[in-house]
């Protein structure tokens, strides 16, 4: 299977274990941080700076933007996604969650910094993630999880800690059924295509440089 025909590809072992494991103990870590700097009213929700429980697309997940670990994974893999893709890459941006029982993502597509993305599993219970290779347009109301009644039903994939999906996030949808497990942690990575339309008015997904925030 190769990313240039089908426009996904799994990447076994694309970080080391050791790693993955770092990662996802230091996403626990801010995750019960935040949440108590929070509470204890030490910041706010809105707090760019700090991840939050308000994500609209999973809510009740841990979720923050461009965390500066999940940048440098950000960093760290573009020979992995460059090799792979067959593809010149430039990052735009990271998103990480620690996902809790019962949360669902929500078929979609994503917006123009994705045009290249992965879903990266740090650790955690198992979480299959769902991908339709069509690439047909089948979500009518993604906010309220609403498609088309013939939607196909797309293809599972499972992810080790490590392992690395690459998908076209902007042409293939994709989702996650309700988690049965505890906790899980995923990073999301980001590209576009260095000489694609948003290169320039896209460059780091409209930011100055990696591992810094929006205001707002």
């Amino acid at each position: 299977m190769s990313f240039k025909k089908n426009k996904y590809q799994v990447i076994r072992n694309a970080i080391s274990k050791e790693l993955a494991n770092l990662a996802y103990t230091y996403l626990q870590i801010s995750a019960e941080a935040d949440h108590w700097m929070i509470t204890n009213q030490m910041t706010h929700d809105k707090n760019p700076l700090v991840g939050n429980f308000k994500d609209q697309q999973v809510p009740g997940s841990y979720a923050k933007y461009a965390d500066r670990l999940m940048e440098t994974l950000l960093v760290k893999v573009i020979p992995i996604m460059k090799a792979k893709t067959e593809l010149n890459l430039i990052p735009t941006y990271s998103y990480t969650r620690l996902y809790r029982k019962g949360n669902i993502l929500k078929r979609h597509k994503d917006r123009p910094s994705c045009e290249i993305s992965t879903t990266l599993n740090l650790g955690g219970d198992n979480w299959d993630i769902f991908l339709d290779p069509t690439g047909t347009n089948n979500v009518i109301d993604e906010h309220k999880n609403i498609h088309k009644p013939n939607a196909p039903k797309g293809i599972k994939i499972s992810l080790n800690p490590g392992d690395m999906l690459i998908y076209s996030g902007c042409e293939l949808e994709h989702w996650r059924e309700p988690f049965q497990g505890n906790l899980c942690g995923q990073v999301f990575l980001h590209y576009n295509h260095a000489n694609g339309p948003y290169a320039k008015t896209n460059l780091y997904d409209k930011r100055p440089m990696l591992g810094i925030v929006k205001n707002g």
